[in-house]
């Protein structure tokens, strides 16, 4: 059992999703940035399904028994340390490689701090989180309320021992660029030629509301030819909505199923974690897909 000690900054319980759902009204959650999701499972032995925690940081977590760890995507210091000497000095931390599986001690706490570059950090567990899935999935849908929430308290049980062997000892990753292409969207036809220039070959900020629901982009305004409302329509991963104040929305993991702004462009499926690991305030630099 793990006791979350501090929840820290947008944690949530993450795995595979929820696919097939979409025709029930459900979407497919899971992982912001699947990649960093697998690999983390993958460096302690896990099924690519299991479930993780995902955190922007400031996590900590107590561990009843010794558990095997792994955490990979934005990187970040991790430390471990004996529970009763928190408030022990420094020499007492042990630092956590990243994207490298490490044995966390029974009793001792793992502290995930403020990712240094990126927004999204995932920390798995040999054997996966053991909740209770919803609708054949355990991860968390912020926008439907959906799956287990993780505040300061919360006790969280790892499942069985998958009896896999680990045999790797760090997995390198390299750094993305904050390239993001696009593909034209099927209302591409309602906005001027110039927001098409602007959104295939301009450069775009991230908002501080970004969330796991969309990324809010700052940058040239999207002007529209047709002015009318639109019914709303079914909505994928990467789809790019413009509202009324002509800035571009990214759906991300938990976006709705459905929406009524127009989508002049789709982000490539293998770019949308980039802007899902986008913090606040990154340009992003979209270009059209070729």
């Amino acid at each position: 059992m793990i006791t979350v000690v501090s929840a820290g900054i947008a944690t949530t319980v993450q795995d595979a999703g929820r696919p097939g759902m979409t025709r029930f009204g459900v979407g497919r959650s899971g992982a912001a940035d699947p990649e960093a999701y697998r690999l983390a499972n993958r460096l302690v032995g896990n099924d690519d399904r299991a479930a993780v925690l995902e955190t922007s940081g400031a996590l900590v977590l107590e561990v009843a028994a010794a558990a095997m760890i792994a955490v990979t995507g934005a990187p970040c210091d991790v430390t471990v340390h004996p529970a009763r000497n928190v408030d022990d000095d420094d020499a007492l931390l042990q630092p956590v490689g990243h994207a490298s599986p490490t044995l966390v001690p029974a009793g001792a706490q793992l502290r995930v701090a403020v990712s240094r570059r990126g927004l999204r950090i995932y920390v798995a567990f040999r054997g996966g989180l053991g909740v209770q899935p919803v609708l054949g999935s355990r991860s968390r849908d912020t926008l439907a309320a959906l799956g287990p929430v993780v505040v300061d308290g919360s006790t969280l049980p790892i499942g069985p021992d998958p009896g896999t062997r680990i045999t790797v000892d760090v997995a390198p990753q390299r750094a993305r660029d904050p390239i993001v292409r696009v593909l034209p969207g099927p209302r591409r036809d309602w906005f001027t030629e110039e927001a098409w220039h602007h959104i295939s070959t301009g450069t775009y900020v991230v908002d501080a509301s970004t969330s796991r629901v969309g990324a809010r982009l700052s940058g040239p305004p999207l002007e529209r030819l047709i002015h009318g409302e639109l019914p709303s329509e079914g909505m994928v991963l990467g789809a790019i909505q413009v509202p009324h104040n002509l800035q571009p929305i990214v759906m991300l993991a938990d976006h709705p199923v459905t929406g009524g702004y127009p989508v002049i462009a789709v982000v490539h499926p293998d770019d949308v974690a980039i802007v899902a690991q986008a913090s606040p305030g990154t340009a992003l630099r979209l270009v059209a897909a070729r």
